[in-house]
């Protein structure tokens, strides 16, 4: 199985994805989009999966700085032009599995019940 976490290794909320992946024993691939960027594709792909509302994180410091003209988002495209200008406006983690299964977010009840579809063993 292949599960890729995406977000920035640095903060809290992804070092708890970490341990809990860990602890699970769920092998995973992480993208830094801090370090690597994400593409507008992948960006997209997430936006018609999820809503680009379950992505942009409008609660945290990122979010507070930029302007109200960049807060102003009506569409995907919008959603998608400010997320991969300021990749920390994106909720983390993003886990994406090899069935294609996406979730935006840390909640070890929503996590369980995504690998255990998966075959994995939560």
């Amino acid at each position: 199985m292949n599960t890729t976490i995406y977000g920035i290794k640095n903060c809290d909320t992804m070092k708890k994805a970490f341990a809990w992946l860990d602890a699970q024993g769920i092998a995973y691939t992480f993208h830094d989009y801090r370090k690597s960027g994400i593409s507008p594709d992948t960006l997209a792909r997430w936006c018609d999966r999820l809503g680009w509302e379950a992505l942009v994180n409008t609660r945290g410091t990122t979010w507070r700085k930029l302007d109200p003209a960049q807060q102003t988002i009506a569409c995907a495209a919008d959603a998608i032009a400010l997320m991969a200008a300021h990749t920390s406006v994106i909720r983390r983690p993003v886990i994406e599995t090899a069935s294609g299964e996406t979730i935006a977010g840390f909640d070890p009840e929503r996590l369980t019940a995504l690998f255990a579809r998966e075959g994995a063993r939560p």
